[in-house]
């Protein structure tokens, strides 16, 4: 799919490169901002932490993200005026490049940053934004993602949870909420939840900003075969939250539905492969080396084929983060980037697979890097769900990019209390 791809990059994406204006008119050349950034991971990027405890790595990951927003490499092309740097998506691109060097703690904050920051930003109010953007960004709050329920996977607008407005103009929240990443150290919460069951599923849903620590939240955890918990199933039973938590328009949910899976897509599929990226194209080089293997002609053919896909994703994500920077949001395209980042990782796991043999699933104890390979494998699968399933992004890019026929629905119109959804209670 990479071969049908363009790439071309305008004059204006090649003039900042070399430099690009930034915060208050200052002026700097990007490599002189690769430099500073250089010199800051050196100083602050933390240790290993794939031995800590949870929170030990979250107060460490709460640590280095407070000193990337003072030293100003926090929300690097953020507008200014919500505590962002206002720069380029080349220096952005700058920073990456140097912190791919660095197994840095930044899961906490891939949802908050990647997702419902970017969605505030383009439907929040600017009050909204002014309170929770700086925070968000300086790592002192941190949010997740509230849309998954048990009957409602990929079908998201098939949502159960109710929302039911107040006399005083405030909601209160009952429902559940499930595969929930990050939950468990969440501050806050990007909540989807249905607020008119008399028109069409699509049309009765609101986005709500929720307190997780509001009375009512209850977040359990969802353990994995290695004993971790990266997910979580959330309840909410009576949660009370002001008038002034919808996020975009009463009755508008959808709207910012899709707009976060944009952003979440893009944000997936462009994640940069650290070199701590057990299944990154350096990592499994290395691999082949270790088993002898990096003479082999048919590993290093699938070896060249991860490089390039990785490199060639790189570049449409660059692309995608520029028109953005330019007011082009990625729309459908982020279906593309989720897509081949998902197709790359998957690929990536069976070279682990070609190179390593049975010795993959079975390795001496206290093998650090063999369980992590494991870790990364057993993770795989979500990879093709998180997002919206591959099946999704085919119809998402067939329709919206392709211009093929829609599929059938033949409940789109229908009232969302005259369908049978799961266990649907009545209003």
């Amino acid at each position: 799919m990479f071969s049908s791809l363009r790439f071309g990059y305008s004059r204006r994406w090649r003039m900042s490169c070399h430099r690009t204006a930034g915060v208050e008119g200052e002026h700097m050349d990007v490599d002189e901002f690769r430099a500073r950034a250089r010199e800051f991971l050196a100083a602050n990027a933390p240790e290993s932490l794939g031995d800590r405890a949870p929170a030990e790595v979250l107060r460490e990951a709460k640590r280095f993200q407070a000193a990337a927003y003072d030293a100003g490499l926090a929300g690097i092309t953020w507008p200014a005026e919500f505590g962002g740097q206002g720069r380029t998506a080349a220096e952005q691109q700058a920073y990456d490049a140097e912190a791919a060097h660095y197994d840095l703690p930044s899961s906490p904050f891939m949802i908050g940053m990647g997702m419902c920051g970017p969605t505030l930003l383009d439907l929040g109010t600017p009050e909204q934004k002014a309170r929770y953007l700086p925070k968000l960004l300086r790592g002192d709050e941190i949010w997740c993602q509230l849309f998954s329920e048990p009957g409602a996977g990929s079908d998201v607008a098939s949502l159960q949870t109710r929302a039911v407005r107040e006399s005083g103009g405030g909601w209160v929240i009952n429902g559940q909420k499930v595969w929930t990443s990050g939950a468990q150290w969440s501050d806050f919460g990007a909540l989807l939840a249905r607020t008119d069951p008399d028109v069409p599923k699509h049309r009765g849903i609101t986005m709500f900003i929720v307190d997780m620590h509001a009375p009512g939240v209850t977040v359990r955890p969802l353990r994995d075969m290695t004993g971790r918990a990266p997910f979580n199933e959330v309840y909410f039973d009576d949660v009370r939250i002001p008038a002034d938590s919808v996020i975009g328009e009463v009755g508008g949910g959808w709207l910012a539905a899709v707009t976060m899976l944009g952003h979440e897509r893009v944000s997936i599929g462009g994640t940069v492969r650290r070199g701590s990226d057990p299944l990154s194209y350096d990592n499994l080089v290395e691999l082949a080396r270790r088993r002898g293997r990096a003479e082999d002609p048919v590993v290093r053919g699938r070896l060249a084929e991860i490089y390039a896909q990785e490199k060639a994703l790189g570049l449409f994500n660059s692309r995608l983060r520029q028109e953005a920077e330019a007011g082009s949001p990625p729309g459908a395209r982020g279906s593309v980037s989720k897509l081949a980042g998902a197709l790359l990782l998957w690929r990536a796991v069976d070279t682990a697979g070609l190179i390593a043999g049975p010795e993959l699933a079975a390795w001496e104890p206290g093998d650090a890097a063999a369980e992590e390979m494991a870790i990364a494998i057993n993770s795989t699968p979500a990879s093709s769900i998180a997002g919206g399933s591959n099946q999704i992004q085919r119809n998402i890019i067939g329709e919206r990019i392709l211009g093929l026929p829609k599929e059938p629905q033949v409940d789109r119109d229908v009232p969302f209390r005259e369908l049978k959804v799961g266990t649907q209670r009545p209003a």
